[in-house]
């Protein structure tokens, strides 16, 4: 079957050189005139008098009708061929499905931990939305958590601009705060916030709220003394096969890692080994694209957060280390011969996976409102665009007709930003440092108040508006953010409404 493949110019040494393609997709090659086609309806507007043709199904033919209550998320992709609703809801209620601790009599359910952070995809992913912060010391963090790590000599990865890290030697990649009867739990983020005012060009003044982590009560001793911590806050789930249909070269031709063009702009794409395609690809997925494909990123879940084996990842202590033998020796849920000895098989996690990629996108409310048109039009003059990428076409899919060539809008150009000192994370992670992120998607972002009941955003949940999530933007984004702090009353209301319709 044909592969599109382009050829990195960013890794010049021959010794490291990598193919990177759409590997992971059953594709149609574009014809020309397609092409120019789709660059023609995928160029930006200056028209803001209207809203654009079809701007209001962000997600082509797959976008969804708006409920209006916490399950607006939770839709299946409204051109889903009947055929596949079945997956999708198998899919669905693995996704929902609590994992226990073995041994247990629950055969097909057991092996959870024995450390981890949640007994289900859907504790984290709420209404297949976004986690939140904790509500003051009391509560636990069941949809946020920390990763970890510490500075490595040298990596195993030859992907240029790799920067080397490991595990954190004691704690793993990232902190567990849960444990199976008769294991304690590897600790419990610690959130200690500082009030920063910002006055605002007409006098208004937004109190963000900056963070600082610790891990208090350690279950298995000291953190090495170099541990790098890094919160996350589970991202919604919309729209995730549509991301992954975007052509690759689409996405490379947005990078400009020198900023040749002088714009202060300077994305880089993010690139990771993929455990599901043995190659290096496009990082797609994670606040810092630390993923390439639904799957990989499913089975690195299920390891990590829920301590249950796949066939990407075949461990079934999940992210215990060896310095945490009594986990390592602990009973396991693998003696199930029809699951491959796994505790979670190759058909689970492909419907899993594929119940992930086909979450459908809600339609975008009041694309002709004047306000929103206004809005719209100080998003673009603030050259928001150039990291939010409006709109793309995906690929044509030879089994994939949610997917298929489609116009959608998801307000990203999946590339790695240096977001500045106030968003830096100082824990680098693949070829992304400690001061760039991906940049997210936009679409939904309005409603995330009413599926997962509050307003916070950013990798760590420290904004709790849109306007506070902009104030935060430093970096090669601090010339749009200081246009927004200069908006007088008006034109900043017009720009939140914009994106809230989004």
């Amino acid at each position: 079957m044909f592969r599109a493949a382009l050829i990195l110019s960013c890794l010049a040494t021959p010794a490291l050189a990598q193919t990177l393609g759409d590997v992971h997709l059953p594709l149609v090659p574009r014809t020309e005139a397609e092409a120019a086609r789709i660059a023609a309806v995928t160029a930006l507007t200056d028209g803001f008098t209207k809203a654009e043709a079809f701007e209001e199904k962000p997600a082509g033919a797959a976008t969804v009708r708006v409920w209006a209550n916490a399950d607006a998320f939770s839709q299946l992709s409204a051109n889903m061929p009947f055929a596949h609703e079945m997956d999708f809801k198998l899919g669905n209620a693995l996704f929902r499905k609590s994992w226990v601790a073995s041994p247990s009599s629950t055969l097909a359910s057991d092996g959870l931990g024995p450390l981890y952070n949640a007994r289900a995809c859907q504790d984290c992913h709420l209404k297949d939305g976004r986690g939140h912060t904790p509500e003051g010391p009391d509560d636990r963090a069941v949809s946020m958590f920390l990763r970890l790590s510490v500075p490595a000599a040298s990596s195993a990865e030859e992907i240029e601009g790799w920067i080397a890290t490991a595990n954190e030697p004691t704690y793993g990649g990232q902190l567990q705060d849960f444990a199976a009867p008769g294991h304690g739990a590897e600790g419990q983020m610690e959130i200690t916030y500082t009030d920063v005012p910002v006055e605002l060009a007409d006098g208004t003044v937004i109190t963000l709220r900056d963070p600082s982590y610790a891990v208090r009560d350690p279950g298995y001793g000291p953190l090495h003394h170099e541990a790098m911590l890094s919160p996350r806050v589970a991202p919604q789930m919309i729209g995730l096969g549509l991301l992954e249909a975007i052509p690759v070269a689409d996405i490379l031709a947005k990078a400009d890692p020198e900023d040749a063009d002088g714009d202060g702009i300077s994305g880089r794409a993010a690139i990771v080994p993929s455990a599901a395609f043995g190659t290096p690809v496009l990082g797609r997925f994670g606040y810092k694209g630390g993923t390439g494909t639904v799957k990989d990123q499913s089975a690195a879940a299920f390891s990590g957060d829920m301590g249950l084996s796949t066939p990407l990842h075949t461990a079934p202590w999940g992210d215990c280390t060896e310095a945490q033998a009594d986990c390592i020796t602990a009973p396991h849920g693998q003696e199930a011969e029809n699951r491959e000895g796994l505790e979670v098989d190759t058909l689970s996690l492909d419907l899993v996976t594929f119940y992930s990629r086909n979450l459908g996108v809600p339609a975008r409310r009041d694309v002709s409102d004047p306000t929103v048109l206004r809005g719209k039009e100080v998003f673009y003059s603030l050259n928001c665009t150039s990291c939010h990428t409006p709109k793309y076409v995906t690929h044509r899919l030879t089994d994939q007709p949610e997917q298929s060539f489609q116009l959608i809008w998801p307000y990203t150009d999946l590339l790695l930003h240096d977001m500045g000192e106030g968003l830096a994370d100082n824990r680098p992670e693949g070829r992304a440092t400690g001061r760039e992120w991906k940049t997210p998607p936009l679409w939904g972002i309005g409603l995330t108040q009413q599926v997962s009941g509050h307003s916070q955003f950013l990798h760590d949940g420290r904004a709790r508006s849109v306007l506070e999530a902009i104030l935060w933007h430093g970096g090669e984004a601090e010339a749009a953010r200081d246009g927004v702090v200069s908006l007088d009353t008006s034109d900043r209301d017009a720009l939140i409404a914009f994106l809230e319709s989004l």
